[in-house]
């Protein structure tokens, strides 16, 4: 397994994540490649989502999965994904903080040549 991850999470993130898993219990997470969420990263309970087959799961921020659509993952599978979050509503009311008043995103940096060939395995939906 390589070194490098693919998925981290900003302190402000962190922070909301444990007050949501405070209200809600265990939490995932999906990002999908467009339509009516558009791409905005969406906050669920544990099992609240179901990922389509071959969807992937680029990592995990505090023990929960983040799943993302299989072709968003083709298009950024070069870049590392840091989870942010704004004030305000992002494009839609189904993810867990839009309540708060939050909403996550999503800040994408391109890995270097190197850090390619270092990066973390991810995982594929199969069920």
């Amino acid at each position: 397994m390589g070194s490098v991850k693919r998925l981290k999470a900003t302190e402000k993130a962190l922070e909301l994540i444990k007050e949501l898993e405070a209200e809600h219990g265990p939490l995932m997470f999906y990002q999908a490649g467009g339509c009516c969420e558009g791409t905005q990263p969406m906050c669920f309970t544990k099992g609240g989502y179901y990922p389509r087959l071959n969807d992937v799961c680029i990592g995990q921020i505090s023990g929960f999965d983040f799943w993302i659509d299989r072709d968003l993952f083709e298009y950024w599978k070069n870049a590392q994904f840091e989870l942010d979050v704004l004030d305000g509503f992002g494009t839609g009311g189904f993810s867990l903080e839009i309540p708060k008043g939050k909403t996550f995103k999503v800040n994408y940096t391109i890995f270097t040549p190197e850090e390619l060939d270092q990066l973390e395995e991810v995982k594929k939906y199969e069920h």
